[in-house]
């Protein structure tokens, strides 16, 4: 039997579909501990980008920061996050697994966030603000109603970027003890069972694009009508985005 036999006699197993470290089970854990992660980072980063970019202040200290959080590799993060909070991982966030992958997770989660959410907000039209100004708007409603619709697409490609990267970089967490689907790799690798390796990383590449065409849906719905590009340049876009999502698992 040849290698890709061996991997699809891999997946056919019942075994491999029951119990803790069944497939099913590994996946929710995966998808728990990636969606916490970019739940808490949107929830730090998100006000920040857009308060900054609505006042206009501040921008290029946060922007350098962003830029050094994201030069940090993620490997490296975890490795420290384990060292800091102690390897013994048993230690659980809200049920969700171990603190260093959780806290390594929102690290890497948090720069495109905020980097995105500020670009976004400088790039409302000066004279849009100031139209909206002219027609007795405060202050809130501009921010609200205008600014905030404007930036949404900007916005949301961040929060889309963080949550690819994050699906495809939990893979790591195994090797601080923690579960997900890089169980499937790292056991794979230990035990040097290839096409359990292999499968494991094909289930991370196919999460990872269900993910990145999900929010790519939600963006959509989420942008105005009148900001929606054409069909002809989404095409192009998800085209694009389908071959880096692709990358970043593999």
């Amino acid at each position: 039997m040849n290698f890709i036999g061996q991997v699809v006699q891999w997946f056919l197993e019942p075994a491999h579909w029951q119990g803790d470290g069944g497939i099913p089970h590994r996946t929710l854990e995966h998808l728990a501990m990636s969606g916490i992660s970019v739940l808490v980072a949107a929830l730090i980063a998100l006000p920040i980008g857009i308060t900054i970019g609505h006042l206009g202040k501040g921008g290029n200290l946060a922007i350098n920061i962003s830029n050094i959080g994201r030069a940090v590799p993620s490997f490296a993060l975890l490795v420290l996050a384990a060292q800091f909070f102690g390897i013994a991982a048993a230690s659980q966030v809200v049920g969700f697994g171990a603190v260093p992958a959780f806290v390594a997770l929102v690290a890497l989660a948090i720069p495109p966030m905020v980097t995105n959410s500020y670009i976004g907000m400088r790039e409302v039209d000066a004279d849009v603000r100031e139209a909206a100004r002219g027609m007795g708007m405060r202050a809130r409603a501009v921010l609200l109603r205008v600014e905030l619709p404007i930036a949404l697409p900007l916005i949301m490609a961040g929060v889309r970027t963080s949550a690819v990267n994050v699906v495809a970089t939990a893979t790591l967490a195994a090797v601080v003890a923690w579960g997900g689907l890089g169980r499937f790799i790292v056991d794979g690798l230990g035990l040097q069972d290839y096409p359990m390796l292999f499968a494991g990383a094909v289930m991370v590449a196919v999460l990872s694009l269900i993910v990145e065409f999900s929010l790519a849906g939600v963006q959509r719905l989420a942008t105005p009508a009148g900001l929606r590009p054409s069909k002809s340049i989404q095409k192009e876009e998800s085209s694009g985005a389908a071959l880096d999502t692709a990358a970043v698992a593999a």
